[in-house]
């Protein structure tokens, strides 16, 4: 028997020569290139399975095939012993079932058949054939996927020269041209995650329709097979720029393949050749990836024949949206409560909200220059103010303070002052100065409370004495001085502790 089959054109050519020309054995493998035993082999096959030519109309070159050479039954064929393949995946979804224990099952009941190594492979190979793998058909301009590398790089302090912290690597690429965008951030946090983000647009110079992130926990608040939650920074941010975000489905890496490869191109073109250089700060480390990696974009790509770069500039790039005139600026967002004057405190700032909101809970969007605050009862801020900077600060817009607003609050500079006057002149004067030392008296109103509730917390004694103490000094009438002073007020006249009678006393008159 010939050792390899020839192609079954060949052999339909033998089987014509043979019988509607005649030739003889070796001219017919002259002319079909095989040696004349081969030719011999086919002919005997041809008259052992009772064939005549020409061959039925009917007959397929698998059934010619079959007729041609039949398998005959092993009777010592492991895989006739082995178990339903089926089965064998339906039992690797069960807790704790390995496909090494489903071997070693199946040894005991076979001990002198398929091996470990046979068994293994016939199950991935049966296994890569039920999973149809397809190629995704980008659209030109459409995605863009975001992932950090798993490698990281360290930055050294120049003065100690030990690892001060382990960069990570942001990298983006495009779907069609995989035009890579890298950068190296400090930490995974959101404002480098969004910053990225940013950054990366530009780099693209536009916007695609889709970003495509992994479930990290920066960009995914909720991670979910069937229905993601997007971190809402993260969802503003790309709203800015009017992208839609569509999570990779857990555990599925072929849905972000593009970025694998990317971080697979970032890992050996600039994590390896950067391995011997030691960088002092994050400003050095990105301008040696700036560098690398335009060489990465223009290096050629094999199959297309062209670099990232000019794939980018032919197909991608047309078809990205124009970036918006300013470009996102991060900002986080915290609860606050309207407080009795008005105003919220964020940090160590406070910032008015309109009238009719005392005790509401909002919502504000703190900016690297802005502060906005939102209601639930409104679309859109209810107030814009610009981000303060000084501790204690203030901003309050005067539109916020209206006289309507004083009369529902029932507070008045007036109220704060007699009150005052109840425990005396040295409180009012302090009352007056902090109510004056405001560019609106409604800002003080809190401290004005603050202190004169010092007089139920020690007693009004000690309020005055402490206010008085105060202004002898020249000391700033505020609430934490106050109480201070108005504790010691208390300590020093509490009055000193009386003496039992007793005969041996003798007593003050003694000495007269």
């Amino acid at each position: 028997m010939p050792n390899e089959t020839i192609a079954m054109v060949k052999m339909l050519e033998l089987f014509r020569l043979k019988f509607e020309n005649n030739l003889s054995h070796r001219q017919i493998a002259a002319s079909c290139n095989i040696s004349h035993t081969a030719v011999r082999e086919y002919l005997r096959r041809f008259r052992q399975a009772e064939l005549s030519w020409p061959l039925p109309s009917e007959m397929t070159e698998q059934q010619l095939h079959e007729r041609l050479f039949p398998v005959s039954p092993k009777t010592n064929d492991p895989m006739r012993y082995m178990p339903d393949m089926e089965t064998i995946r339906q039992e690797l979804t069960r807790k704790h079932v390995t496909l090494q224990l489903l071997w070693e099952e199946y040894r005991r009941e076979h001990p002198d058949l398929c091996g470990r190594s046979q068994f293994f492979a016939r199950y991935r190979a049966w296994v890569q054939k039920q999973e149809v793998r397809f190629r995704l058909a980008h659209k030109a301009g459409e995605k863009m996927y975001v992932d950090y590398a798993g490698d990281r790089i360290p930055v050294y302090d120049p003065m100690t020269g030990e690892v001060l912290l382990m960069a990570s690597l942001f990298v983006a690429a495009l779907g069609v041209s995989q035009m890579i965008f890298v950068e190296g951030h400090a930490d995974q946090t959101m404002p480098n995650w969004i910053g990225g983000h940013v950054r990366g647009l530009v780099f693209f110079q536009g916007a695609p329709e889709v970003a495509v992130p992994d479930n990290t926990k920066t960009g995914v608040k909720s991670p979910c097979y069937y229905d993601p939650e997007i971190h809402p920074e993260y969802a503003e941010c790309l709203r800015h720029y009017g992208i839609v975000a569509i999570p990779a489905r857990v555990r599925t890496p072929r849905d972000k393949a593009k970025v694998e490869n990317a971080v697979l191109q970032a890992e050996r073109w600039i994590l390896a050749r950067l391995r011997n250089t030691r960088f002092f700060s994050l400003a050095d480390l990105n301008r040696a990836i700036r560098e690398l990696l335009q060489e990465l974009n223009e290096r050629e790509k094999v199959l297309e024949g062209k670099s990232r770069r000019e794939l980018w500039e032919e197909i991608d790039r047309p078809a990205l949206r124009p970036l918006p005139e300013r470009p996102y600026e991060y900002a986080e967002w915290k609860d606050a409560i309207v407080h009795i004057d008005g105003h919220i405190q964020l940090g160590k700032n406070f910032y008015s909200v309109p009238p009719g909101l005392i005790h509401e809970k909002v919502r504000a969007r703190i900016a690297e220059n802005t502060v906005e605050i939102h209601h639930a009862a409104q679309r859109g801020p209810i107030a814009i103010h610009p981000r303060l900077g000084k501790p204690g600060a203030f901003s309050t817009l005067p539109e916020h303070l209206p006289p309507a607003y004083r009369q529902h609050l029932e507070w008045t500079p007036e109220r704060f002052l007699r009150w005052a006057e109840e425990m005396g002149p040295a409180t009012r004067k302090v009352i007056e100065d902090v109510l004056s030392s405001r560019n609106y008296p409604e800002q003080g109103y809190r401290c004005c409370l603050g202190i004169l509730m010092l007089a139920k917390d020690f007693s009004r004694e000690a309020l005055e004495g402490a206010c008085a103490k105060a202004l002898r000094r020249g000391i700033s009438p505020r609430y934490g001085v106050l109480r201070i002073l108005a504790k010691e007020w208390k300590t020093q006249r509490k009055d000193p502790p009386s003496l039992p009678e007793h005969a041996n006393l003798r007593g003050r008159n003694y000495f007269s």
